[in-house]
């Protein structure tokens, strides 16, 4: 096909794309910033916040596939224009947002007790304990704010999560200097400090989105009709808990990784944060990529356009790709220069620079996986995702980061290493998957 007939397809999927992309940047930013602020306080920090939140985030990426699962279902009755169906879907996913959001906040609780069995530095463990606890009790407020934003997305609007986001996020600087480094009369509590400005921002965020929710007239007439079901609660669920299982794999890779470079050194644990924010930056746009190619998947699959459908996920395809090798040109770029933002440590930095190289590398990879899994959830494809995500992350890029790290003494390097190995075969079954059942599906 011509690139011609592709346009129009980029054009819709970047309108839906552009708002969630500069979401998920600003989410990212808001992490980034907090690292780079605490950074400069103390390579502990930096470490201990890396620590914490790799805990505190495996939850929290579980929670945010989980309540993915509002959005394909709310898309389907948004363009079948079914209102009842759509504020059902609403009350009985809140239900179900709440329902998790206590479970998570229970279990993150309990996982204090295992802190000092991780074989951590204890200077990290001090100093990662209260902004732990301070995101712990975040738990609520923050899945309940990200419920509002799944359930926008699902009728089709990214603008005012994007709004929101960025604004809290532009708040948040300010409260990281004041309580990080102590102006404007509070003390200087470090990491500490950051945990108590990102509390304040994750109290904020649903705030504000339901009250867009309750008040617009575009959206309050989706918000005040319906009923909510154990049924209904339960079909959200039954779709959400699958993506959350998905996504889990991957983040567990990821947390597992830094309490295996943690047995290295708090340097390295650190220069491994740096290089993970960095991806986190470029993967977020991938992120915006993939929001929008199940918004537009869910909502063609809806309307029964399959021809269309198909269009849109290999538009986000190709919008992906020239994502990911703008990203790693980047990263191989800048290399020498992206870690001096975060650390003065030249040993950090030295650790960093090789990562960040092996970073760029993944970039590819890292993208495709996340636009596949995209479009199966699009079409509601959500058990077989599981599987190819258990055996790329747990049976493969764990225990090869394990072996190249240790037994063949590659150290970090190993792990980035594994990653790409497994990223790459995640992308490549997904998409196998995507393409051999996409032309069998029918309208629902």
């Amino acid at each position: 096909m011509s690139l011609q007939e592709y346009i129009p397809f980029y054009k819709r999927n970047l309108k839906v794309a552009g708002p969630v992309m500069l979401t998920q940047l600003g989410a990212a930013m808001a992490g980034i910033i907090d690292s780079i602020m605490v950074g400069h306080f103390g390579t502990t920090e930096l470490a201990a916040v890396s620590f914490a939140n790799s805990i505190f985030f495996t939850a929290m990426v579980f929670a945010f596939g989980a309540l993915m699962g509002v959005t394909p279902l709310v898309g389907y009755a948004y363009v079948q224009e079914k209102i009842e169906r759509v504020g059902s879907l609403f009350r009985s996913g809140f239900l179900f947002a709440l329902i998790l959001s206590l479970v998570l906040t229970a279990l993150l609780a309990a996982f204090y007790w295992v802190f000092p069995y991780m074989g951590q530095d204890q200077d990290l463990i001090r100093v990662a304990t209260p902004y732990y606890f301070l995101a712990t009790v975040s738990t609520l407020p923050f899945l309940l704010g990200h419920y509002a934003k799944q359930f926008l997305e699902g009728l089709g609007n990214t603008f005012v999560a994007m709004v929101v986001t960025i604004t809290l996020n532009l708040v948040n600087i300010p409260l990281n200097w004041i309580f990080i480094f102590g102006h404007c009369g509070a003390p200087a509590m470090g990491a500490t400090g950051a945990g108590v400005a990102t509390l304040i921002i994750r109290l904020l965020q649903p705030l504000c989105l339901y009250l867009v929710l309750f008040l617009s007239a575009r959206w309050r007439k989706y918000v005040r009709v319906g009923k909510c079901s154990g049924r209904t609660a339960w079909e959200v669920a039954k779709l959400g808990l699958p993506i959350g299982l998905q996504q889990t794999m991957e983040i567990v890779a990821f947390t597992g990784s830094v309490t295996l470079v943690g047995w290295i050194s708090k340097e390295a644990v650190a220069a491994h944060q740096i290089a993970n924010h960095l991806s986190d930056l470029t993967f977020m746009v991938s992120c915006g990529i993939g929001a929008a190619t199940t918004i537009r998947v869910a909502h063609q699959y809806g309307a029964g356009k399959i021809y269309e459908m198909r269009m849109a996920a290999k538009a986000s395809l190709h919008l992906g790709l020239v994502w990911s090798l703008f990203g790693a040109a980047v990263m191989i770029g800048g290399c020498r220069l992206i870690p001096l933002a975060f650390t003065s440590d030249p040993e950090v930095i030295e650790i960093a620079s090789a990562l960040l190289i092996l970073s760029g590398l993944f970039q590819i990879s890292d993208a495709m996986q996340c636009i596949g899994g995209a479009m199966l959830r699009g079409i509601a494809d959500v058990k077989v995702p599981v599987v190819i995500a258990f055996i790329a992350y747990i049976v493969i890029a764990l225990p090869l980061g394990y072996l190249l790290m240790f037994p063949c003494g590659m150290g970090v390097r190993g792990m980035w290493v594994a990653f790409i190995v497994g990223l790459t075969t995640a992308a490549v079954l997904l998409h196998m998957r995507f393409w051999r059942i996409a032309p069998k599906v029918q309208q629902q």
